[in-house]
């Protein structure tokens, strides 16, 4: 009973992550990162406060609607689909696909490949704010989010995008975990 107690009679576990997984996603154009970290100063002087995109994603979730994937913040030019989109303790996390069947995600495609460009920016309209004593900007406490765009040059240079769907904030998680005993040492 003492050995069955220490899992001397359970097969030994194997845990491996496939590079096929790895890359799969971004060959499928499949982008994460984070749109907006929080209590981070902006180029602008503002700062996200935790909880300032919660009300618009509920409000856009239960209308149907969606923030929309833009190049540049140019409304003209939609060049993917976000399927998620949330804030955990960092920051707003997102998870989308740019459309390799439209123009210009082709060119964004080729664009993050090359490692040419990775910034994400965000376009909104203020519902909340207080001034920020020691920027001159704002602490943004409430804001109602439209748009995630891929950009050059993100106003928060923190706010960064890689290809790849698999590489979320639990996945990464989980791999750490499946990689490493209670102790932090390899398995």
């Amino acid at each position: 009973m003492r050995a069955a107690m220490r899992g001397a009679t359970r097969p030994p576990e194997r845990k491996f992550l496939s590079l096929t997984d790895l890359t799969a996603g971004a060959e499928a154009g499949e982008v994460t990162g984070y749109a907006s970290v929080f209590g981070e100063v902006d180029q602008g002087g503002d700062r996200m406060m935790p909880g300032a995109f919660a009300r618009s994603l509920e409000r856009r979730a239960a209308a149907g609607r969606t923030v929309r994937f833009l190049w540049q913040h140019d409304p003209e030019r939609v060049i993917g689909v976000w399927h998620e989109l949330r804030e955990d303790s960092r920051g707003l996390w997102v998870r989308g696909r740019i459309l390799p069947e439209v123009a210009q995600g082709v060119e964004a495609l080729a664009l993050m490949r090359a490692g040419a460009i990775d910034g994400l920016s965000i376009g909104y309209r203020v519902v909340k704010a207080e001034p920020h004593r020691h920027t001159g900007g704002r602490n943004l406490i409430e804001i109602d989010l439209w748009e995630v765009s891929l950009v050059t040059f993100p106003m928060l240079p923190t706010a960064r995008a890689s290809l790849g769907g698999s590489a979320s904030p639990g996945f990464v998680q989980a791999l750490a975990a499946a990689l490493t005993d209670g102790a932090g040492q390899p398995s």
